[in-house]
């Protein structure tokens, strides 16, 4: 692929959630229009003005996902920006990130990040995006039986930047969940992640506990964030959380550098590094499961070797190979599938349509799987 800008496709039915790459939706998905599912996208992290080396255009990176939006088989209801629309809160910035997603024709709906209020504590971005908010910038709406809340974490930073919501806010958030059944479908969206991914680089937020409390009595809560610039997911009980990857650049893995910020990458690794994952709820209170899908895939390693999951089978159903080898399943069912080794040497995620989970086979031997949705479904790799 020649763009590197991302962003999710996100999709419910019968309180289900599932998120899908933009441009690689299941196949079940996109031929089954007008099925009644509540389809959206989410973008994060444009930063717009933002010109050094780790991306020199992140304006033509974010055209880019704006292409692939557009492109989608099924437009979607709306749009969820979850903040660093700019990188120095400055207005030029602003009008350019406004002309570009003006070429979007569905609603779009933001949170800010903390770039977007470096300036006049955040004026100009209230003016601009802000209309029919509360406070900083919090608000909620309704589509389709979901209630979406978007959250403000990243004015009065705590020590360390790590965000926060604040007792105005909270007292808000209170109040708005109360009339709402416990049936109801949550997605609560924000930019720095309301969970503790990294509290040392300011990866968290401080009194999201207090937040989650609120909305723990929810059959299906999703939480979703941006500001880490990558993928990152956690499930407790009936709330998963998910931050995604950036349209301007990526950031090092928590702990894997010195600080967090843009990280540069050789040219060639840049597509492979920035890229999107698919997320499936396959059942309310079910663990999501997430694939991770790079821009432009890794050259296949030499030995390597694939597997077919179709028709409720796989294909080849044995697979004799050296020792080394990694062996790739692909999905093509248009119902989920898992790889379970019969000794519990792997096991995959769920996987929907058209996802992978690859496994590395290092000691000779017989490797017995099946999947453990279907276990008639059995497969076996001799490793010589």
């Amino acid at each position: 692929m020649a763009w590197v800008g991302t962003g999710a496709v996100w999709t419910l039915s019968s309180g289900v959630l599932k998120g899908s790459p933009l441009g690689q939706m299941p196949r079940a998905a996109m031929m089954s229009h007008g099925d009644g599912a509540l389809r959206f996208v989410q973008i994060s992290d444009s930063h717009i003005g933002f010109n050094k080396p780790a991306n020199t255009d992140v304006t033509a990176t974010l055209r880019a996902a704006i292409a692939k939006i557009k492109a989608e088989p099924e437009a979607p209801a709306f749009v969820l920006h979850t903040g660093d629309l700019t990188h120095l809160s400055k207005p030029a910035e602003f009008d350019t990130l406004q002309q570009v997603l003006s070429e979007l024709s569905v609603p779009i709906f933001y949170v800010p990040g903390e770039h977007d209020v470096l300036e006049d504590d955040g004026k100009s971005y209230l003016e601009r995006f802000g209309k029919g908010t509360s406070g900083a910038g919090w608000h909620s709406f309704d589509r389709g039986g979901v209630h979406f809340i978007g959250l403000v974490n990243v004015v009065n930073l705590k020590a360390g930047g790590l965000g926060t919501l604040g007792d105005e806010q909270l007292e808000w958030l209170e109040k708005d969940v109360r009339r709402l059944t416990s049936s109801t479908p949550i997605v609560v969206f924000a930019h720095i992640p309301l969970w503790s991914v990294y509290p040392e680089w300011g990866w968290g937020t401080d009194d999201s506990e207090r937040a989650l409390s609120y909305v723990k009595r929810f059959g299906s809560v999703s939480v979703l964030n941006g500001h880490i610039h990558q993928v990152m997911q956690k499930v407790e009980g009936h709330v998963t959380f998910h931050t995604a990857m950036s349209t301007a650049f990526p950031q090092p893995a928590p702990g894997a550098a010195a600080s967090p910020g843009p990280m540069k990458v050789a040219d060639d690794r840049l597509r492979k590094v920035l890229g999107l994952s698919r997320m499936s709820f396959h059942a309310v209170n079910h663990p999501i499961a997430i694939t991770d899908l790079p821009l432009e895939a890794e050259t296949p390693a030499a030995g390597a070797h694939d597997v077919v999951v179709d028709n409720f089978s796989f294909s080849p159903a044995k697979a004799s190979v050296s020792a080394g080898t990694t062996i790739t399943w692909t999905n093509r069912d248009d119902v989920p599938h898992t790889i379970v080794s019969a000794e519990q040497k792997f096991r995959s995620p769920v996987l929907d349509t058209d996802e992978q989970f690859s496994h590395r086979f290092d000691v000779p031997g017989t490797y017995q799987y099946f999947c453990g949705m279907h276990p008639k479904m059995t497969g076996q790799i001799v490793v010589g």
